[in-house]
């Protein structure tokens, strides 16, 4: 049978499956969309059911584009006998399209292709600002709350509920919500309908209408759903309605690779799909044909020490391809020298033979490319960004460069100032701030200016004498170097973009705790961190052959080592690995403890104050007072924000541990060797002060 041909006994369990409910288990690289468009294949050929009477849906549409390929290869894109595979949301706008007149009358609908400007006056009714990211976070925080069935009558209970961290006050976001809301449906009735509502209203007319309903379900008799771990609330609600009290339903997920929770995405319909169809047929698909045994090795492990998972759906994966070289474990003093060491191991690979294309630089947040967009720029590497936008082409760049040439024209700042503080004072009016901001498009833009900051404070450590001028044209230079004509090169990606990809080789960098896991999950739940642990094992599984992870104990070339290896490396580091030997001292290395009650310090803040930020602080309110006007002066006479000399929580741990010596202060973390010489003698002499 054509069907069945190349497929192994699993693969060929899961076409062969009978018609009806069927779970598909799916790790990664073990040929699901090969699997499943054999399926309906299969289902077509023995006249289960007509191709034009089966919809497939997926989440992205390159992935619909690749299942639609498949299924032509197969002859199922003949006349009559179609198959319709979509995203949900283009089969949800086919659909409303047809039944809006009949379900809702004369009125009409269109397409909300750019939300932002509703947005933004939505949000200057609510009395928050109008800029690209705070609108983007509103319209993000709205999108959420849509795929999660929560309105916003409903939304701060929610939110509040889930622990949610919102881009502004909850209240504030919910009237924005409703304001958006109201502000599309006009004065006649017509509405503007935006992507979730494509979802929300199909659902809501097969709902409510049996007539429209059983139309639809003539039409399409049997459903295939894609990527079934990251299926929302809203798109559960159409699966639902598409299919009624019938079960002909085939899903196909991997718990394993559930990432997309923050926009909604929940892995508890795969998970619960035995108990909601007891008589499912569940198929497992382990062999893995894109990785070798050394990569699918480290990816088991470092998902087996998962917490949370649901044992019936725990997928082991087993290596098909011969074997290969074992992944390389790195660490390093700092990002920079991380940088500089992957370059010339993707050298060597092209030397090979390995072809840049299948070459991939993977890292969690956008602002970590940029150190590598430079090492490749100095090597002659060329490089693609996926996800995003080169360094130097992001708005907020562009945006600070441009105005740090205008400053650099001006003749009124300070000539024996600190370049890095004056730096960091022209950020400010960009997004630049002491601590990161909420809202996921806002923190993106601190980090990037954070970046810039950084590579600032690179370029003095060569070059000590650097004026604003130097700095303004060096910028340039390296933004007219990110302008090569568009080339098939070495990919840069952020874990969540290469979602769906795999390449020869992999670089997963920045493997550290703060950054894989992220800040912001190690200071909320359990669930986050085990979140950033699977997106940890997307990374590795990305990787076909060659895979090299490595961490940096510093940002900036010699920084302070403050960072360590992440905590998902942990039993994953062979005992003989380089890597293992150079960073013993960092395993080793007893993890801050609060000075009042002896726990571990977890989180930035606590870490900064020496204490856990719920035991009782021993504040002397005079020298806090006292070093907050001092700081104030610092900040005038320098002309920088008073964040740029000291943040809070260095000011209220000072004022908390009263350092009575150099060694005493600098044990306070945020006071590094350049803090101590520009102000470790006026802070001493505060402390003294105030001590009389």
């Amino acid at each position: 049978m054509r069907t069945l041909e190349g497929l192994d006994p699993e693969q060929q369990a899961a076409v062969l499956a009978p018609r009806g409910p069927v779970c598909v288990l799916a790790g990664a690289g073990t040929g699901k969309t090969r699997t499943i468009t054999r399926r309906i294949a299969h289902l077509v050929s023995e006249g289960h059911v007509r191709g034009s009477q089966v919809l497939a849906v997926t989440f992205t549409a390159r992935a619909a584009g690749e299942m639609r390929g498949r299924l032509r290869s197969l002859g199922l894109a003949e006349s009559g006998n179609t198959v319709q595979a979509m995203t949900f949301h283009a089969a949800a706008r086919r659909q409303l399209r047809y039944f809006w007149p009949q379900a809702i009358g004369d009125t009409r609908w269109e397409l909300l292709d750019n939300k932002f400007p509703v947005v933004s006056r939505a949000a200057r009714r609510a009395g928050l600002d109008t800029s690209t990211e705070t609108l983007r976070d509103l319209a993000s925080e709205i999108e959420w709350a849509k795929a999660s069935l929560i309105g916003h009558e409903d939304y701060v209970t929610a939110v509040a509920a889930r622990r949610r961290e919102t881009p502004q006050p909850p209240a504030k976001v919910a009237a924005v919500y409703a304001a958006y809301e109201e502000a599309k449906i006009s004065r006649d009735g017509d509405r503007l309908l935006d992507f979730d509502d494509l979802l929300l209203m199909t659902t809501a007319i097969l709902r409510d209408n049996d007539a429209l309903a059983e139309e639809f379900r003539d039409r399409y008799r049997c459903f295939v759903v894609d990527e079934y771990q990251d299926v929302t609330p809203a798109q559960q609600g159409l699966l639902d309605a598409w299919l009624g009290a019938r079960d002909d339903l085939t899903v196909v997920g991997d718990a394993n690779q559930t990432i997309y929770t923050f926009t909604g995405a929940s892995p508890k319909y795969l998970l619960d799909f035995t108990r909601r169809f007891p008589d499912a047929e569940m198929v497992r698909l382990e062999r893995d044909y894109r990785s070798t045994p050394q990569v699918v090795g480290l990816a088991n492990r470092a998902i087996g020490a998962a917490r949370g998972r649901v044992a019936g759906t725990r997928l082991a994966l087993i290596g098909q391809r011969p074997p290969g070289p074992e992944p390389v474990f790195a660490e390093f003093d700092d990002e920079p020298s991380e940088a500089v060491a992957v370059t010339k191991e993707i050298k060597k690979l092209l030397t090979q033979g390995v072809p840049a294309s299948e070459i991939a630089i993977l890292y969690r947040v956008n602002a970590q490319a940029q150190v590598h967009e430079d090492a490749l720029t100095a090597a002659g590497i060329a490089y693609q960004v996926r996800g995003g936008e080169a360094f130097f082409q992001r708005t907020e760049i562009r945006q600070a460069t441009r105005s740090i040439a205008q400053a650099a024209a001006r003749d009124d700042l300070p000539a024996d100032g600190d370049l890095s503080m004056i730096v960091t004072a022209i950020l400010v009016p960009l997004g630049l701030s002491d601590e990161a901001p909420a809202g996921t498009q806002a923190r993106q833009r601190w980090e990037s200016l954070r970046a810039l900051v950084t590579l600032t404070e690179d370029l003095l450590a060569d070059t000590p004498d650097l004026t604003l001028g130097a700095l303004s044209a060096e910028l340039e230079m390296r933004a007219q170097a990110r302008h090569p004509p568009t080339v098939q090169g070495v990919t840069l990606s952020s874990l969540h973009a290469a979602k769906g990809l795999e390449w020869d080789a992999v670089f997963l960098v920045g493997v550290t705790d703060g950054s894989l896991p992220i800040n912001q999950a190690i200071n909320g739940s359990e669930e986050e961190v085990e979140e950033e642990r699977r997106l940890f094992y997307v990374g590795i599984t990305r990787a076909r052959e060659h895979l090299h992870i490595s961490w940096a104990l510093a940002r900036a070339a010699g920084g302070r080592k403050g960072r360590r290896r992440s905590r998902f490396l942990i039993g994953l580091v062979p005992d003989d690995s380089p890597a293992s030997r150079i960073a013993q001292p960092v395993r080793n290395r007893a993890r801050p403890q609060c000075r009042v009650c002896g726990k571990q310090l977890l989180g930035k803040t606590a870490s900064l104050l020496g204490r856990c930020e719920s035991c009782p602080s021993n504040l002397d309110e005079d020298l806090f007072l006292a070093l907050k006007e001092w700081r104030s002066e610092q900040a005038r006479e320098q002309k920088v924000p008073a964040f740029v000399i000291f943040s809070d929580n260095t000011l209220i741990a000072i004022a908390e541990q009263r350092p009575a010596d150099v060694a005493a202060l600098v044990a306070i973390p945020g006071i590094g060797p350049k803090k101590l010489d520009q102000y470790g003698e006026m802070v001493l002499g505060l402390v003294a002060a105030t001590s009389d």
